[in-house]
Parts: structure tokens; C-alpha cells; sequence
């Protein structure tokens, strides 16, 4: 489930582009006439005379759902939602229209509200993209509705302004993350992208408690772009693949020991003398762990030894 916010300043546009849609439907309303386009408009614009200052009264929300959800929704719950979200979104005690459409192959409803209220007060937009987000989750997670994995499938052309930057940070920090082992590292990478960290400190301290991403002049906390792109959950992923990076390149790792390589562990080294069994012995004895005798190594004249010579 999908909302998209938006305010304007003509009741006549809104409606008309809401209503007069082919194959559209009012399902519900309030504080409205709904025989013809006219009286719905003429209504709307009666009510926002109660607050002739306030330029945006239009309120207009398009809800939309996946495709997969098509046999969970008929009119009557499709309403129910909608009630639900509005509530949420704290836009009540007003007049609504709520319009199915149907040129769409996903089920979707577009919803005009008056943002001057019943009495006279304005119903605020204030953190209104940000609230919408947090309900559209809530309400897909709680009614088990299709939830696309990586935010894949949804169609970025259709997007604009601040959901369309949301959306392209998301896909290119989700790119560059595992590429990183450290927050240097990302950052580089995603520079090279357009993209910057800012880091918010606990005040007075260097303590890191959050961050946002900046693309341009737009910036997003990391947490209302994607959950999973918090600065506590990029930290645990960074460190995850930091120690994974660190086990690769460890000299006592098992597939990194001298004795696990096909080339000879002694490629390079130079001694000045010839290799002896009782140099070797000294010199793998390190890389196994145990502790050489001085007697093995061959800077002290001892009998020779009868154990097999070791072929190099």
C-alpha cells in the first residue's frame, strides 16, 4: 500500500480530474452533495470561506495498492482503509470524497479532503510525507498486504520531486553498501554517485546517532528512506562484512596457511645459504603453531638427523 500526498489551490481541477475520470466511482463522502460535479465543488469551496486565508485548502491523496492484493480488496474494504489512513493521517472532522478508479491495473482510490474543517481550522500538512510513509507501512504490515522486497517494483518514472530522490538513493546506497567494509568506504563510494553522509553527534560528545543522505539540494534521514538503512543497521552490516574481509586476508586463516598453498611457502626469501631439513623445520614451525627446538635450527652444529628429508 502506496500513498502519494498532495495540496493545491483549485477545488474545480481536483475534483473534475477525480471524478469525470473514465469507469470512476464515489464510494463515500462527507459534508458533500455528490448528484453532480458542480455541487461537489460548489460545497468544497462554500466550506473554505471559513478560512479565506489559507491559499492550499485543497487536500488530495491517491492510495494504491499492488496488483497481489486484488482478491484481498473489494469497494467496501477498499473504504475501510481509506477511513483508516485518514485517521492516521489525522485529517478528520472535514468533508471527503473517496473515488475508485479503474484505468489502472493495480487497485487504487483517489481521496479530496477540504483542509479548512468543519470548524473553520486548518488541517496541517506540516511532516505530512514523512507521516505518510510510517501509515502506508503500518497499514500494509497490519492488513498483510503485498510488501515488494527492495522497494523493486516500484515504477520510478511515475514518481517526481522528493519520492523520486527517496527512491534513487535507496537503490544506490543498497548497491554500494556491500561493496564497503567500512564507513570511509561507503562513503567514497557513494561520492563517486552524488551522494554525502551527514552524521548527527550527541551534542557535546563524537558519539554518531544517526545520519542522513544528501543528493543535490534534498536530504534524507537514513531510517525514512529505508529501515534497513538506520546508522545502527549500516554499522552492523559494515562490521559483518569488515570481519568477513579480515578472515579472508588472515595469515593463520586455514585457506590462507603456508601449508594449505600449492607454490612453495619459501618463494622469495633469501638466506644466503642452502635450505636444510633443520631450517625448514624452524621456519614452518611458527606457521604451525608449535614452538621450534634451537636444536632444529641450523645455525648450531648438531649430528645430522635420520629423519626423512623433507623434498621441496
Amino acid at each position: 500500500m502506496i500513498g502519494k500526498v498532495m495540496t493545491g489551490k483549485s477545488f474545480g481541477g481536483c475534483v473534475r480530474y477525480v471524478v469525470q475520470k473514465l469507469g470512476a466511482e464515489v464510494l463515500d463522502w462527507d459534508g458533500v452533495r455528490t448528484d453532480t460535479v458542480a455541487s461537489m465543488v460548489a460545497d468544497f469551496n462554500l466550506q473554505r470561506k471559513l478560512n479565506p486565508g489559507l491559499e492550499k485548502a485543497v487536500g488530495h491523496i491517491a492510495l494504491n495498492w499492488s496488483v497481489h492484493d486484488k482478491a484481498k480488496l473489494s469497494d467496501r474494504v477498499m473504504v475501510e482503509r481509506a477511513s483508516e489512513y485518514m485517521e492516521k493521517m489525522q485529517i478528520t472532522g472535514t468533508q471527503y470524497l473517496i473515488v475508485l478508479h479503474r484505468d489502472r491495473e493495480h487497485p487504487h482510490l483517489h481521496i479530496v479532503y477540504n483542509r479548512v474543517n468543519y470548524e473553520g481550522k486548518t488541517i496541517p500538512d506540516r511532516f505530512q510525507h514523512r507521516r505518510n510513509v510510517r501509515v502506508c507501512r503500518e497499514l500494509t504490515e497490519r492488513h498483510g498486504y503485498y510488501l515488494a522486497p527492495g522497494k523493486g517494483q516500484v515504477k520510478l518514472e511515475r514518481l517526481k520531486g522528493a519520492d523520486k530522490a527517496k527512491y534513487e538513493l535507496h537503490d544506490a546506497i543498497r548497491q554500494a553498501l556491500p561493496k564497503a567494509g567500512t564507513w570511509q568506504e561507503l562513503e567514497s563510494l557513494l561520492r563517486g554517485k552524488g551522494i554525502s553522509i551527514d552524521y548527527k553527534y550527541k551534542r557535546g560528545t563524537q558519539q554518531v546517532q544517526g545520519i542522513s543522505f544528501r543528493m543535490g539540494e534534498l536530504s534524507f534521514k537514513g531510517s525514512s528512506v529505508d529501515r534497513s538503512l538506520s546508522y545502527g543497521a549500516i554499522s552492523r552490516q559494515l562490521d559483518q562484512q569488515h570481519s568477513k574481509q579480515e578472515k579472508l586476508v588472515s595469515p593463520g586463516s586455514r585457506q590462507h596457511s603456508p601449508l594449505s598453498q600449492t607454490a612453495s611457502p619459501f618463494s622469495g626469501i633469501t638466506t644466503g645459504r642452502n635450505l636444510t631439513p633443520g631450517l625448514i623445520e624452524g621456519l614452518l614451525a611458527p606457521a604451525t603453531g608449535q614452538a621450534a627446538d634451537a636444536n632444529d635450527y641450523p645455525f648450531r652444529k648438531k649430528k645430522r638427523s635420520k629423519k626423512k628429508r623433507i623434498r621441496l
